[in-house]
């Protein structure tokens, strides 16, 4: 393997996987591999890796029962894969970065002490992140990290945006709205600029990130007016596992009646509603539309998180004064036509009309000619936006030291 060229690996790691790529870092990223380590607290867990070069990937069991030995296995496999004596730099996905980190940068152990108080701003989240951050720190010293953090793309919204209705005194302690899915939304609008040009990415767009997770996001003139997500990952639409927005008044209702703690209540929300909670089935979107026929449940949770995110799309288009590109992302928004038609039935009020023949190959444009809105499928990609946040953060340090 040739090292001559420095390497950037970006991780996106998760509770129950752990997603990398390394890339060439020059003046353009070159996507060397990609894996990860999925199923992670199962018996099967595995970890795959696919090169640039070949279309196979390879996939070798592991022995991960917890986020804690999957990092262990991660860590092993950089250093023993011949790929540590070529990096330049680590990034890594950052969830949430409160009120302190809006901007990516070099990780520190001061750095880490603060992102420790911030744990129960996400506690579902930062502190497997920062058992990453840690780990490499370990194994690799004189390695330069950087958390590039999922909050910054919503940092600049208008403060009506981030305000939520609770006394004022909250306020300080950073509890506001803050948006997920940044990274991806980074990209995709960044994508949009270079597929239909500046005009288009700083015009009226709304970004529909729907995976296992799912958010919506709002901008106009280039900069973050709106996102379905808050305080936590939990909110917004409906999603895989999560619930979306509920009334507040559940969480005292289950208490009274289930006798449920706030524990109880927080793992209801993140891991046993959305789709799974209506199916009482399934997480996976491909599951519920195999089986909608024949299960109502299926049928009512695809009507569901369509229903929800079409108000969404309204809502939106509401706050920036209407829409001129409709972007889908993530594995359901690329791979999913009926969803994305159901999502767009009734939406030609807002010049939003797709072609079926189109929609249904996933093309890069799904509207019909006579749209007065684009509507586009982008492949969106988190792990190649790290590396170019890496690469930039790199740049600026190095000029620094010039």
């Amino acid at each position: 393997m040739n090292h001559s060229t420095k390497r950037i690996l970006a991780v996106n790691g998760g509770s129950s996987s752990i997603k990398f790529a390394i890339f060439e870092a020059g003046d353009s990223l070159n996507l060397v591999l990609a894996g990860a380590i999925e199923r992670i607290g199962f018996s099967n867990a595995a970890i795959t890796v696919k090169t640039a070069l070949s279309a196979a990937s390879s996939a070798h069991p592991v022995v991960a029962p917890d986020h804690a030995a999957a990092v262990g296995v991660f860590v092993d496999w950089i250093e023993t894969s011949n790929s540590a004596d070529a990096l330049e730099a680590v990034g890594h996905r950052v969830l949430q970065g409160g009120p302190t980190f809006y901007k990516p940068q070099l990780v520190t152990a001061d750095m880490i002490a603060e992102m420790r108080k911030l744990s129960p701003f996400d506690p579902d989240h930062l502190p497997e992140e920062l058992e990453l951050i840690e780990a490499f720190r370990l194994r690799f010293p004189k390695l330069p990290q950087i958390a590039c953090f999922d909050t910054a793309f919503h940092h600049d919204m208008p403060r009506v945006a981030k305000l939520i209705a609770i006394p004022r005194r909250y306020e300080t302690q950073g509890i506001r709205r803050y948006g997920f899915h940044g990274l991806s939304y980074a990209f995709l609008l960044e994508e949009l600029g270079r597929l239909a040009g500046a005009k288009a990415s700083n015009g009226r767009v709304i970004l529909a990130h729907l995976g296992n997770g799912v958010s919506l996001a709002a901008v106009k003139d280039g900069k973050p007016v709106d996102t379905s997500m808050s305080f936590t990952p939990a909110s917004g639409v409906p999603m895989g596992t999560r619930s979306g927005d509920l009334d507040p008044g559940l969480a005292a209702y289950f208490s009274a009646t289930d006798n449920m703690s706030p524990a109880d209540f927080n793992r209801m929300v993140n891991s046993q509603s959305g789709l799974l909670g209506i199916s009482e089935t399934s997480s996976d979107m491909r599951d519920l539309l195999e089986h909608e026929a024949q299960d109502v449940r299926a049928a009512e949770a695809v009507a569901v998180f369509c229903y929800q995110i079409k108000k969404c799309i309204g809502a939106f288009a509401a706050a920036i004064g209407g829409v001129d590109t409709l972007v889908f992302a993530g594995g359901v928004g690329e791979n999913a036509p009926v969803v994305r038609t159901r999502i767009c039935e009734d939406l030609a009020f807002l010049g939003i009309e797709l072609d079926e023949r189109r929609n249904g190959t996933n093309a890069d444009v799904i509207s019909s000619p006579s749209s007065r809105c684009t509507v586009r499928v982008i492949h969106t990609d988190e792990e190649l936006m790290i590396a170019k946040t890496v690469n930039q953060i790199l740049a600026i340090e190095q000029n620094k030291e010039n």
